[in-house]
């Protein structure tokens, strides 16, 4: 056992709970909990989620939740969003509508364009939206988060929004489709991660040791 416990923030979003039994999986302890006080007292915390950027800032209002996740972030907690998660921690999206997020990490979230052509030069392929299936990282400065994966290892995927870091520095990882996006986002003890780490077989589980015993 990693004699760890992760508190993670229950706010209405759906895929919570695999991502519940991803961390139980590699040790962790894991309350569940839509409570400020609780969130505000965490050791550790992880905002998961699949879903729209504003329903899910939706679920953290009416749970008074985005105060408690500021305390508790400024107090130096580790944080980590997954997915919708990780979206969240920015600044603003204009998924259906322009929607304010948490601003823990500055930037905006905003949806692929439509006309994305394959990286690969040999081979004209529009690519779909949204971005869904495995696809490669490719790791831009050395970080705790990412001990032990290399560049062009594979995280599975599924998203129509991505982020756009203000701070090129915030991107610990990219990945190409169509052009390079922030796949993997740190900034202080506030860190995202826009893949499925459960889907994402020993990569995603070693992502999320990293995060648990770091």
């Amino acid at each position: 056992m990693l004699n760890t416990t992760i508190t993670m923030i229950d706010y209405g979003a759906s895929n919570i709970r695999s991502a519940q039994k991803a961390f139980e999986y590699i040790g962790a302890e894991v309350v569940l909990t839509e409570d400020p006080e609780v969130v505000r007292k965490a050791d550790k915390l992880v905002l998961p989620g699949v879903g729209a950027f504003g329903s899910g800032m939706a679920g953290l209002h009416q749970r008074k939740l985005p105060a408690a996740i500021q305390e508790a972030v400024q107090r130096g907690v580790p944080f980590l969003g997954i997915c919708v998660g990780m979206q969240l921690l920015f600044d603003e999206s204009d998924e259906m509508g322009i929607h304010q997020g948490l601003g823990l990490i500055h930037g905006r979230v905003t949806r692929f364009p439509n006309n994305l052509q394959s990286p690969n030069l040999s081979i004209s392929q529009s690519l779909k939206i949204p971005h869904m299936g495995w696809n490669q990282l490719e790791p831009a400065w050395e970080h705790p988060l990412l001990a032990g994966v290399k560049a062009g290892d594979y995280a599975y995927f599924v998203h129509s929004y991505y982020c756009d870091p203000a701070a090129a520095t915030a991107v610990l990882a990219w990945t190409d489709y169509g052009f390079p996006f922030a796949s993997v986002v740190a900034q202080d003890n506030v860190c995202g991660l826009q893949f499925h780490p459960e889907k994402s077989q020993s990569i995603g589980l070693r992502i999320l040791q990293n995060f648990v015993q770091t």
